[in-house]
């Protein structure tokens, strides 16, 4: 199987593509930066680790991304804290790292075993 066909993989690029679009005219550069690398880190290293020869390697750059995953949702918290992210949009953000990163934790089981 290819990374490119993983689910978990195909819905956090698609979380990254929201992302990037949402702050694609946002001046804080500062902030753009940090949530648009943290959303970008999810899917690059679920491609990376699964591009790995050794199941130690692909279970830690899963792990990376299950960390990104963390990063990007206190982002979007703090997001829509200050008026960055819109509430409803914020949320759907939060679930979507919340599911993917519980697919992520399958994905490292499996290759666990």
């Amino acid at each position: 199987m290819r990374f490119e066909d993983l689910q978990v993989w195909k819905r956090s690029a698609r979380l990254c593509s929201e992302v990037y679009q949402a702050f694609s005219h946002s001046r804080d550069f500062g902030f753009k930066d940090q949530i648009t690398r943290s959303a970008l880190s999810i899917a690059s290293n679920i491609a990376e680790g699964y591009e790995r020869d050794s199941d130690k390697d692909r279970i830690k750059f899963l792990s990376y991304a299950k960390g990104s995953c963390a990063e990007l949702r206190t982002q979007i918290y703090i997001g829509i804290e200050i008026g960055y992210i819109e509430k409803s949009s914020g949320q759907h953000w939060a679930e979507e790292t919340r599911e993917i990163s519980r697919m992520l934790y399958g994905l490292m089981n499996r290759f666990r075993d």
